[in-house]
């Protein structure tokens, strides 16, 4: 690796705040807030509005915005003017 092109890399404590959960990995994210950690050290956090532990699709819990299905609507929409020509 080039020296002096690449940003630094290091421990950065991601903190979701909807589900109230936080981890710890490595980033070149350098946020200014800190937080200290279950081992005692002091991190960088960085707040992140959603996460694996609050995503519908990762926790199950997924809305059906669609209710009628795309195949019945198209059919509403267009019927059966192919059958027709």
């Amino acid at each position: 690796m080039k020296s002096g092109i690449h940003p630094e890399y290091g421990p950065v404590v991601f903190r979701d705040a909807g589900a109230g959960v936080a981890f710890l990995t490595r980033s070149t994210l350098r946020p200014e807030e800190t937080v200290e950690w279950e081992d005692g050290r002091t991190y960088p956090v960085y707040d992140v509005d959603i996460s694996s532990a609050s995503h519908p699709f990762w926790t199950g819990r997924s809305r059906v915005l669609d209710s009628e299905g795309r195949v019945e609507r198209f059919r509403r929409r267009y019927g059966q003017r192919g059958a027709e020509q």
